[in-house]
C-alpha cells in the first residue's frame, strides 16, 4: 500500500518513470492503477446521493465503476487520431513517450477527483437538492480537468523542447478529449442518481447528442 501512494506522489510530482524510463510495461501498470483506484473512488462519493440502503447502493457500484470508464474510454476513442496527427506531423517517434504523458494526466486528475471528495460529501450533506448536487460534481470535475491541463502541459514540456510541433498536438489532444467526454458523460449518465427514481447503469433516453440537446436549450430560452 505505501508502495502505491509512493507511486501516486510520483505522479503528481512527475516523476521520470512516468514517461520517460525503460520499463514501460511497469508505469502503464501503476498509472492504470492509479485512475482504476483513484476514479472508483470518487465515483463511488458521488453515487451516495440520496443514501446507501437498499437500491441505492447499487448506485454507488454503478457510479464507481463509470468514472474510470469515462476517462478509459475517451482516452481510447481519441487515441487514434491523435496517432494518424503525430505521424502527420512527423512526430510518430515521440508517440510511445507522447501517450505516457496523456496516461500520466489521465492518472493524474483521477487522484485530484478523489482529493475532491470530501467537498462532495460535504455539499451532500449540506444539500438535498439534486440538480444542485449535479453542478457541483460538474464543478469538481472542471476543478479536476483543469488541473489535468495543467499537468498535461508539464508533462509535454520536454517534448516541446524537442520539436515546437508537440504544441499544436498538446491543443489538438485537449480539444479532442473534451468533446469525446463531454458526449460520452451525456451517455453514461445517471453518475449521481435522482432519488426516488429506479437505479439503472444506463437510462433508456442516454443515447442522443449532448451537443444537440445543448443547443436546443439554448435556442428555447432565446426564443422565449
Amino acid at each position: 500500500m505505501i508502495a502505491f501512494f509512493l507511486r501516486v506522489d510520483d505522479i503528481l510530482r512527475r516523476r521520470p518513470w512516468t514517461t520517460q524510463s525503460a520499463a514501460v510495461g511497469a508505469a502503464i501498470f501503476w498509472l492504470s492503477a492509479a485512475i482504476l483506484v483513484f476514479g472508483m473512488f470518487y465515483g463511488a462519493m458521488m453515487g451516495v446521493f440520496g443514501g446507501v440502503c437498499g437500491e441505492r447502493l447499487w448506485q454507488v457500484f454503478y457510479s464507481a465503476v463509470k468514472v474510470p470508464l469515462l476517462l478509459a474510454v475517451t482516452f481510447f476513442i481519441g487515441l487514434p487520431s491523435f496517432f494518424v496527427l503525430n505521424t502527420l506531423l512527423g512526430l510518430r517517434r515521440d508517440f510511445v513517450e507522447a501517450t505516457r504523458a496523456l496516461v500520466a494526466t489521465q492518472a493524474g486528475l483521477a487522484v485530484v477527483l478523489a482529493s475532491l471528495a470530501p467537498f462532495t460529501l460535504l455539499w451532500y450533506a449540506s444539500s438535498a437538492d439534486y440538480l444542485a448536487a449535479l453542478r457541483f460534481n460538474g464543478l469538481m470535475f472542471a476543478a479536476a480537468s483543469f488541473t489535468g491541463q495543467w499537468l498535461l502541459r508539464q508533462y509535454y514540456e520536454p517534448l516541446i523542447r524537442r520539436n515546437h510541433r508537440h504544441r499544436w498536438m498538446l491543443w489538438a489532444w485537449l480539444a479532442t478529449y473534451v468533446f469525446v467526454a463531454v458526449q460520452l458523460a451525456w451517455v453514461l449518465r445517471p453518475f449521481v442518481g435522482a432519488p426516488g427514481s429506479p437505479v439503472q447503469f444506463i437510462r433508456p433516453e442516454s443515447w442522443s447528442n449532448a451537443y444537440v440537446v445543448v443547443a436546443q436549450l439554448i435556442y428555447d430560452a432565446l426564443a422565449r
